[in-house]
């Protein structure tokens, strides 16, 4: 079994990491890790959904994952062109919505969090319909952003019931 190196993916032609669409597509640059680029946004992205739900609640969170999806497609749109892949997989913007969606629930218990993450993740590599619907699909933003918000709803319902039998 072959070494995992870590390594940093390019941006694509034509563009700058300092791009504002860079950074909020790739999360900072989260996404430009290799390999698990998708567990490295995720991962990412659980500390802002974190601090967001410690100071604004469950409403506030909500609030952000909705204002990132829709601020966030259009970006995802530019960088899948840019890049040539639509769902170009350093695109992790959609797993930090997905996973601040899992953690609407998870309060501030930190192991509710790493499970919010966790089934983000395994929810969002099985893809049970209808994520698996915009994944299939795939034509632009919106696509590449559903299949993680479905997948974040998947992982939501799991940390609801985790979290009802945790008080």
């Amino acid at each position: 079994m072959g070494k995992l190196t870590p390594s940093l993916k390019p941006v694509p032609p034509e563009t700058k990491f300092s791009d504002p669409r860079v950074l909020l597509s790739t999360w900072f640059g989260s996404g430009l890790i290799r390999p698990a680029p998708g567990t490295m946004g995720t991962i990412a992205g659980m500390p802002f959904g974190y601090f967001i739900l410690q100071q604004w609640g469950m409403q506030g969170l909500a609030i952000a994952a909705l204002a990132l999806l829709v601020a966030a497609t259009p970006f995802a749109t530019w960088y899948g062109k840019k890049s040539g892949t639509v769902d170009d997989q350093s695109i992790v913007v959609d797993e930090v919505a997905g996973v601040w969606i899992a953690g609407i629930f998870a309060g501030h218990s930190i192991g509710l969090w790493i499970w919010a993450g966790l089934l983000f993740r395994l929810f969002d590599i099985w893809k049970p319909w209808p994520a698996s619907f915009f994944d299939n699909r795939s034509k632009g933003g919106f696509d590449v952003m559903m299949d993680d918000v479905v997948a974040g709803l998947y992982a939501l319902c799991g940390v609801a019931i985790a979290a009802l039998s945790h008080t």
